[in-house]
């Protein structure tokens, strides 16, 4: 398979190091460039025409947020996934709601970010654990507590979990699984709750009242 292209937009270059380096061991991802302002990050999505763009918020010429529709005009099928310090549910929706498909905090591991490249790849969008907790625990509350019948055993086990907050490295420990098999069965469990895609997400959200329409 061949890896898909990375465009990381962030002001810190520290950042951007650590995350080329992240990134230089895993086969299935390539960085292609670097962008520390909204402008480089246009122009090099021109060029460039990445598969992802990590994206961060703050940006010295303007928000990241309002940068999101850009990059989705310029380059159709581009997957946007935001890496920021803000974890409040708002900006989350907000992002959604421009185009992104993944929203990961940086105060959390680098194993984040892989699970949003990987989760995003394969149709789905990356909910980071504190918000996954929060939209679980509001899905089984309107079920009575009660698990969807169509889940198997060990979807069962790994919602649970889920609506406790634990991360998909914390899952794998927890179960004997790998992070990989962690992230498998929340994208699917996702999909049978229906938060699998973004559009579905803010749907929910909006008539769980986590967002205004």
């Amino acid at each position: 398979m061949t890896a898909k292209t990375i465009l990381i937009v962030d002001d810190h270059a520290v950042v951007r190091a650590g995350i080329r380096a992240l990134l230089n061991d895993v086969p299935d991802f390539t960085v292609v460039g670097e962008a520390a302002t909204a402008r480089e990050a246009r122009e090099l999505t021109r060029l460039l025409r990445p598969d992802f763009v990590l994206l961060d918020i703050t940006l010295p010429d303007g928000s990241g947020l309002d940068l999101i529709p850009a990059l989705v005009a310029a380059v159709p099928g581009i997957r946007i996934i935001v890496l920021t310090m803000h974890e409040g549910e708002e900006y989350f929706f907000q992002a959604l709601r421009a185009g992104a498909a993944g929203y990961v905090v940086k105060s959390g591991d680098a194993e984040h970010i892989l699970a949003a490249l990987r989760a995003v790849l394969e149709g789905g969008v990356y909910l980071y654990p504190t918000l996954a907790r929060t939209l679980v625990g509001r899905h089984l509350q309107e079920q009575g507590g009660r698990a969807p019948p169509d889940l198997s055993p060990r979807e069962q086990e790994v919602l649970r979990l889920i609506a406790e907050g634990l991360s998909n490295k914390e899952i794998a420990a927890r179960l004997s699984i790998s992070v990989t098999t962690a992230q498998t069965h929340r994208n699917r469990i996702m999909e049978k709750l229906g938060l699998h895609t973004a559009v579905e997400l803010v749907r929910y959200a909006i008539r769980a009242g986590l967002i205004r329409p």
